[in-house]
């Protein structure tokens, strides 16, 4: 298993905005194998959509650091471990903004990036960066077409809808970070495992069925590995990196076990785990980390 953690990024981690990458070095030290920045735009005050199914959004979300600044950040403090995007709200971004600050990142890190990609969930997000929230795949898929277009030796004009270029040179590093897609229906299953190189999934503590979402998540993966091989590609070359989302009041005892326990039942070993709402502070949230990576051990 290589196990990771997220940054401290949401609420009360803004306070400490200064010690991130103090916290990306120690956690290093301590044996994390990566380490995972999400992204939010807002938290509306009363939503369309809620977070993870419900009709809320939780209240940490009100307060957000930079994705990108903290990837920076990370970068400079860390030699060894994976950085990783879970996720981006891809559509938000226009290709060439996205490539440059990317490729910037990946040359800093010096190929260490894995840039994670979803289509989000808050139309509220997509309001506030004057955007339509419809056709939000449509959108995805024409961001990749221009991301692989910019990242390409030879330039191209980008002739979609959504985000037309002429053909341009672009004076930017072009370290192409890996590229992983959040799915869960049928179709967006069946883009990752035509396009991408990797799947982001999700998994839960407490659990009380660890199995049954190992079942769902093996489910997920098989429909992955067919879109690989009917579009002619080696499912194997498409990674898998496993989130595992804490709740409150799950210790490090419980979260070393559960994580072991869907990885057994998974075969998935790249995961990282995120204890935001278990250790809200940065020295919290380091300690939590160093005993489950202890434990993990």
């Amino acid at each position: 298993m290589r196990l990771g953690t997220t940054l401290p990024q949401f609420g009360d981690a803004v306070d400490e905005a200064d010690r991130i990458g103090a916290f990306a070095a120690a956690a290093e030290e301590a044996g994390a194998a990566s380490l995972w920045v999400g992204d939010r735009l807002l938290a509306a005050v009363d939503p369309q959509v809620g977070y993870a199914g419900t009709d809320t959004i939780p209240v940490e979300f009100r307060r957000a650091l930079d994705p990108f600044a903290l990837l920076a950040v990370a970068a400079s403090a860390t030699s060894r471990a994976t950085l990783g995007t879970s996720v981006l709200v891809g559509p938000l971004y226009p290709p060439a903004v996205l490539a440059r600050s990317l490729g910037t990142i990946s040359a800093i890190a010096r190929g260490r990036l894995v840039a994670g990609l979803g289509i989000g969930w808050s139309p509220e997000e997509y309001a506030g960066a004057g955007l339509d929230f419809d056709h939000r795949g449509a959108r995805l898929d024409e961001l990749l077409d221009g991301l692989d277009t910019l990242w390409s030796d030879t330039p191209a004009p980008l002739p979609g809808p959504r985000f037309p270029l002429p053909a341009a040179h672009v004076d930017t590093p072009r370290e192409r970070p890996a590229l992983y897609l959040s799915a869960w229906t049928e179709t967006a299953l069946r883009r990752v495992g035509q396009r991408a190189d990797g799947w982001l999934p999700v998994g839960r503590l407490p659990g009380d069925d660890l199995e049954g979402q190992a079942r769902a998540l093996r489910r997920f993966r098989a429909n992955v590995d067919a879109a690989a091989t009917e579009a002619g590609r080696d499912p194997a070359a498409v990674g898998t990196a496993l989130r595992v989302n804490v709740a409150a009041g799950v210790d490090a005892a419980a979260i070393a076990d559960g994580t072991r326990r869907l990885v057994d039942a998974t075969g998935f070993t790249e995961v990282f785990v995120d204890p935001m709402y278990v250790a809200p502070g940065l020295d919290a949230s380091l300690d939590l980390v160093r005993e489950v990576l202890r434990r993990v051990a």
